[in-house]
């Protein structure tokens, strides 16, 4: 088989895993070639903010595995392909000589047993660090099952690793996935946290959850989010809303893909690990669901209105992370700026405030921005909702390098 049509095959089937991110790495491959600090290129994010861009691509999608919401699932009547290590090289460097990319995000289907599969990623990363010399970013899959010294050997090549948890329950997994075990997951990320380092995975793990497949809350699948985060320290957690790309009793009766949900979810994941929420301050088992119409640091506000309206000038930085339309960064602004003056509303949208929103829930000087008589959680909600705009229809966020047929 032609390597372009290898690439057609396997880039495509690539596209519906999400956990790709490239932030936080400090590994400096002097001397290589490539950035120093997928059929597509996926956009991820350096840890100084840069947005760049990865080939996205599986080493194979053959599988001997039968996962129900899988395109490569065992079962499907599809076209396979599987690279040689040498073939991805020659891809990789030529789309980085081309400009089009800047590291590599390399996935596999798990083919004949998870030891051979990892011994032929890790021939392939080996194959670019040293007899090419590319130090640009990698991104690589973990293979649950591979024994550890391959996991380490893996390890020392790439920047990032993940292994996905799949589902957010053992019982979800066992019902769509009963070839894996979240425990053979659990192991990879416990040995990578225990040797991480910047000479190992130093830009840290990630992993993804489908979101949709079965019937776990949102308040069961931020639980497992917070969980790994503490366990594991992740660098993300991904979600990914469930496509109906196969037919299966087991598997759930939908046309569209619940993208607004894997939205919320993305939205509150920001909330935990960057504001200080915990997942029980957002969701419980009396409200285990996100209002799909409201971001969930509004929904939470609303729900907690008593503790509304706060004074701008006086409440504390805890209590402006509570604010909706207020960040991190516009909250030390606020911070700073009263220690020199009163703040009115006029100050506000020059540090970054979101006052559309923010303006229902705060006081300057004790002044309401509007009639304080429609301080009313009924008014307030309403005008959130209708400030939201629809999520754009879409399968997953990877460009194509061909042009469509």
């Amino acid at each position: 088989m032609e390597i372009m049509k290898k690439l057609k095959i396997l880039a495509d089937s690539a596209k519906y895993d999400a956990s790709c991110s490239s932030s936080g790495s400090d590994k400096n491959w002097k001397g290589k070639m490539g950035s120093t600090a997928v059929h597509g290129i996926c956009h991820a994010f350096s840890k100084d903010g840069r947005c760049i861009s990865l080939l996205k691509i599986l080493l194979t999608n053959h599988c001997i595995f039968d996962c129900k919401y899988c395109l490569n699932r065992k079962s499907n009547e599809i076209e396979r392909a599987i690279f040689t290590p040498e073939e991805i090289c020659y891809i990789t460097l030529n789309f980085y000589r081309r400009n089009y990319i800047e590291g590599l995000f390399l996935s596999s289907g798990i083919i004949k047993n998870p030891n051979y599969t990892m011994e032929l990623l890790i021939e392939t990363v080996k194959k670019l660090r040293n007899k090419y010399h590319f130090g640009g970013y990698i991104h690589a899959k973990a293979i649950p099952g591979a024994n550890e010294s391959l996991l380490h050997e893996l390890g020392k090549w790439v920047d990032r690793l993940s292994a996905n948890v799949e589902l957010p329950t053992e019982q979800g997994l066992k019902l769509l996935a009963p070839n894996k075990a979240n425990k053979k997951v659990d192991e990879i990320m416990k040995y990578v946290k225990a040797k991480h380092s910047k000479k190992f995975v130093p830009a840290g793990q990630s992993t993804q959850m489908i979101v949709g497949a079965t019937k776990e809350t949102d308040y069961e699948i931020m639980s497992k989010s917070s969980s790994l985060y503490q366990k594991y320290d992740l660098k993300r957690v991904f979600y990914s809303s469930y496509i109906p790309i196969n037919k299966d009793k087991l598997l759930p009766t939908i046309e569209v893909p619940p993208l607004k949900r894997e939205n919320r979810l993305y939205q509150a994941d920001w909330l935990l690990r960057f504001y200080g929420y915990k997942v029980e301050e957002l969701l419980d088992h009396n409200h285990p669901n996100f209002n799909i119409l409201l971001d969930p640091k509004a929904d939470w506000a609303l729900r907690h209105i008593k503790e509304f309206p706060k004074e701008i000038n006086t409440c504390s930085y805890k209590d402006l992370l509570k604010i909706p339309g207020i960040g991190v960064t516009s909250a030390k602004r606020i911070i700073k700026s009263r220690s020199y003056f009163k703040i009115q509303f006029a100050d506000l949208k020059k540090m970054g405030i979101v006052l559309k929103r923010a303006q229902y829930f705060i006081t300057c000087n004790g002044k309401y921005f509007i009639d304080p008589y429609l301080f009313q959680k009924n008014f307030i909600e309403a005008n959130l909702i209708g400030q939201e705009k629809p999520t754009e229809n879409r399968v997953n966020n990877q460009l194509s390098l061909f042009h469509h047929e």
